[in-house]
């Protein structure tokens, strides 16, 4: 259907007619007009407006397609009249009720990189893709601008193009001429909503060494704005405008700033519900749900060159599937996971972050030292023309899906308090400069921490260990240790392993299935919500009650909280989600268990008398300490109701004596209590209770 090569040239008006007219696709009841059949649902849509796939444009006339990427207002111009032309004849009616079709380019055949964007590209139609930073609040942008003349009350309407609203040089009222002055007519003026974006550079796309680059885009159109949120990655057609930037009192600079008139938005597969998979993986995700080892093969396919930790391999599948969020009346009940990674410096942690973000729909990846508080949950930055706006951070941008945080440890103590409300409400709440909001992060949290003197200690409880605050500490579903100690048989598969890396430069294990297919799993999981069968719920509750009723006899430790009974529901239904199954069974429960014994054996030991003590979490010190402390503070009470005041040595022999406690114990004890402020030294060598 190339254009005929006669002396005269077609119209491209009437080319685009015949486009709209006769340009078939194959559907299962033959072949069907695809632009027709849009055009005439428009009445039924109540739209103005319709979307033209470029390639079929090109598979119909190539000349037309390359006149449409060089000359796009003009040859848009072309289409959208064409298009109302047949409108005219689809449906006189709505025709009537609208002036004009406004068309839609989408996916063009070639993209363009954001960086590489510049004057050649002026005034063509590109396409573009990256992530929206920031996004403003919808506004009304007048299209068509009515004034009337304060003399003789003529009324004028000016078509408005521009950053700046222009009103007529003179008066077109026969008498009058005058140059004004002239009122803006709201009633009469027409209005179109707009909104400006800011694209990113996407993080794969960028060289290495580079900074992000960002683009400003314009949305006009009621059926393109309010498309993409922040944190959306988006791949937009659109024109490239230059606008020369002006200075007060000295007119319009000399270099121009670009900036994306966009035609069409596009959201890209980063959002779970954005990407279904296809009829063929459907089937694939289906068959591999029916296969009784389907936890096995995704565990293995859980980052395959990072060599064993099969326990952690099994918390981070859980993670990624996650249980089921509740909404009740008066409160809401997470569903998605905390997990936390100490361990010795090698064992792969940060590798395993970085692999899980990937993967993950809307994962993200930030390392402690240069993560602020800000920069996790929201900024507010003021616009050019002074208001305020608030841009997204990490944890908003993840929301529903998962949050990497690595060195957790090495943060700073004021921006790690920002992470505690979005650990367990699931929302990030600002109010500064004017602006008081709460905002979504429905965001599971997978952080990386060092043991704070360098190696794991065995003999220190977990809370000495980790620099880590309790507040956070109890947040986490599960808490894993990875210690590096060496073992002659482990040591020689790990070598083997890691050799076997560098000399053939791919994973020696397989994954079972492939990083796409698994990320698709991961997605079409999330819409099946599993519930507890009887079974499951009797062993969950046995094994609540048995832990508890450890620790009923007077002075023992507290052995497991409700937070933990949570984090056991959530962790069978992530086991349920991953079979695609619909009810949570037995088994199910027992693996949730076996986790979480695992991981409250390995931080919930009190080292003195090898008892499970939740405490240790909740409050950074074992029952056995703080019975110490208990006395200490009670013979301290004691000797000052007769002396008044104590002697640092008379009480050191007291303990040491009638209540049997070693004396450096007592020494640690006693400034680790001036420390806190729980007890003071008003002179030297003498102690008081504050």
């Amino acid at each position: 259907m190339q254009m005929a090569k006669d002396t005269e040239p077609i119209d491209p008006q009437e080319r685009f007619l015949e486009f709209f007219k006769i340009f078939k696709i194959d559907s299962e009841k033959g072949q069907k007009e695809k632009y027709r059949a849009k055009l005439s649902q428009l009445v039924i849509t109540g739209k103005t407006s319709i979307t033209i796939n470029f390639d079929e444009l090109y598979s119909f006339d190539q000349n037309l397609a390359e006149q449409l990427l060089n000359k796009p207002e003009e040859y848009l111009e072309y289409a959208s009249k064409a298009a109302y032309e047949q409108l005219r004849i689809e449906d006189e009616e709505y025709a009537g009720k609208i002036e004009k079709i406004i068309i839609r380019i989408a996916k063009l055949l070639g993209k363009e990189a954001l960086r590489k964007i510049g004057s050649k590209n002026m005034g063509k139609l590109i396409l573009v893709e990256g992530i929206v930073v920031r996004a403003t609040p919808v506004r009304p942008m007048v299209l068509q601008a009515a004034y009337k003349c304060k003399r003789c009350g003529t009324m004028m309407k000016i078509e408005q193009t521009g950053q700046f609203l222009k009103a007529p040089a003179v008066c077109m009222g026969i008498d009058c001429g005058k140059e004004g002055p002239f009122d803006f007519v709201q009633e009469e003026s027409t209005f179109i909503d707009s909104q400006d974006l800011r694209l990113q550079e996407k993080p794969e796309d960028l060289p290495p060494g580079q900074l992000p680059r960002v683009l400003a885009v314009k949305l006009v159109g009621d059926e393109i704005v309010d498309q993409a949120r922040p944190g959306d990655h988006v791949s937009i057609v659109g024109i490239v405008r230059a606008h020369a930037p002006s200075l007060i009192g000295m007119g319009k600079l000399r270099t121009f700033i670009l900036q994306l008139e966009a035609n069409s938005v596009e959201l890209l597969g980063k959002e779970p519900e954005t990407s279904p998979p296809s009829p063929e993986e459907e089937e694939q995700i289906i068959e591999l749900s029916r296969d009784p080892y389907v936890h096995k093969k995704i565990m293995g396919s859980i980052a395959p060159s990072i060599f064993g930790n099969e326990h952690l391999k099994e918390a981070v599948m859980y993670l990624l599937f996650g249980g089921v969020s509740r909404s009740l009346p008066d409160m809401t009940v997470r569903g998605e996971m905390n997990a936390l990674i100490v361990g010795d410096p090698g064992t792969a942690k940060s590798q395993m972050l970085q692999y899980v973000s990937r993967i993950a729909p809307r994962g993200l990846y930030t390392s402690g030292r240069g993560t602020t508080a800000a920069g996790l949950t929201a900024a507010v930055v003021r616009e050019k023309g002074g208001s305020m706006s608030l841009e997204a951070g990490a944890l908003v941008l993840a929301d529903k899906g998962i949050a990497c945080i690595d060195e957790m440890d090495k943060m700073r103590p004021e921006d790690r308090v920002a992470i505690h409300e979005a650990m367990e409400q699931h929302t990030v709440s600002v109010a500064k400069g004017g602006i008081v909001a709460t905002l979504n992060a429905r965001t599971s949290v997978l952080a990386a921490a060092n043991p704070s003197l360098g190696r794991y200690e065995p003999n220190r409880t977990v809370a000495e260990n980790i620099s880590l605050p309790v507040t956070i500490l109890s947040r986490f579903d599960l808490i894993f240790v990875l210690r590096d100690v060496p073992n002659k048989e482990t040591d020689n598969k790990m070598s083997e392993h890691i050799l076997e890396i560098h000399r053939r430069g791919i994973s020696p294990v397989e994954a079972q299935i492939d990083t796409e297919l698994l990320r698709k799993y991961v997605s079409y999981a999330k819409s099946v919500y599993p519930a507890l069968n009887s079974e499951a719920l009797k062993r969950l509750k046995e094994f609540y009650l048995a832990m508890r009723n450890a620790s009923e006899t007077e002075g023992s430790p507290v052995a497991i909280t409700t937070r933990q009974l949570e984090s056991l529901v959530r962790c069978a239904e992530a086991r349920a989600r991953v079979a695609l199954r619909k009810e949570v069974t037995a088994e199910d429960a027992e693996a949730a268990i076996a986790i979480m014994k695992k991981s409250l054996e390995q931080v919930g030991i009190d080292l003195s008398n090898f008892k499970v003590d939740i405490d240790i979490i909740m409050t950074g010190k074992p029952k056995s300490i703080r019975d110490r402390y208990h006395i200490v503070l009670s013979v301290l009470i004691d000797m000052e109701k007769q002396t008044g005041i104590v002697e640092r040595d008379t009480f050191i022999t007291e303990l040491e004596t009638n209540h049997k406690i070693p004396r450096n114990e007592i020494e640690r004890m006693i400034s680790q209590l001036l420390r806190e402020g729980t007890i003071y030294e008003p002179r030297e060598g003498c102690l008081k209770k504050t």
